[in-house]
């Protein structure tokens, strides 16, 4: 494939969804383009405004609340781990705070509705604690998970 095959390709890809540059890099090292071309069809892609971190955090961070009921901690380790600037991480998470406040606590709410229901233990104090653990596996915080709880 050609550089300018790669780059209308990315383009496509980038204009139907949201992607980051590791996403992007990734799939060019497989099309086995050249790192020179990667680079200038990564900046070719920021330039043209494809490629745009804050907007890929922000829709990263409210898929994975919505449809994989993640919470905040689960959500910004992923983005950590895909290399995304902190700044925008931090702007992303900030949204669960504004905006996306009740939907995060009712998130939350029917994730531990639901994993009660799956667990027949009768000491509240050995459910309780699998309550916590489970909710704490999908990155909600302590603090949010005892106000849930009480």
């Amino acid at each position: 494939m050609s550089s300018e095959d790669a780059m209308s390709r990315m383009a496509a890809l980038c204009s139907i969804s949201e992607h980051c540059e590791s996403e992007i890099r990734e799939k060019l090292q497989k099309a086995a383009i050249t790192e020179l071309d990667i680079q200038r069809i990564i900046n070719a892609l920021y330039e043209g405004d494809y490629l745009n971190t804050t907007r890929y955090c922000r829709a990263f961070s409210r898929d994975k609340l919505r449809f994989s009921h993640w919470g905040r901690y689960k959500i910004q380790q992923a983005l950590h781990m895909k290399g995304l600037p902190d700044l925008d991480i931090r702007e992303a998470l900030n949204d669960f705070d504004d905006e996306l406040y009740d939907e995060y606590r009712s998130i939350l709410t029917n994730v531990l509705e639901q994993k009660a229901h799956s667990i027949h233990d009768e000491d509240d104090y050995i459910r309780r604690g699998k309550l916590i653990r489970f909710a704490l596996g999908r990155g909600f915080t302590m603090d949010e998970i005892l106000q849930e709880l009480a």
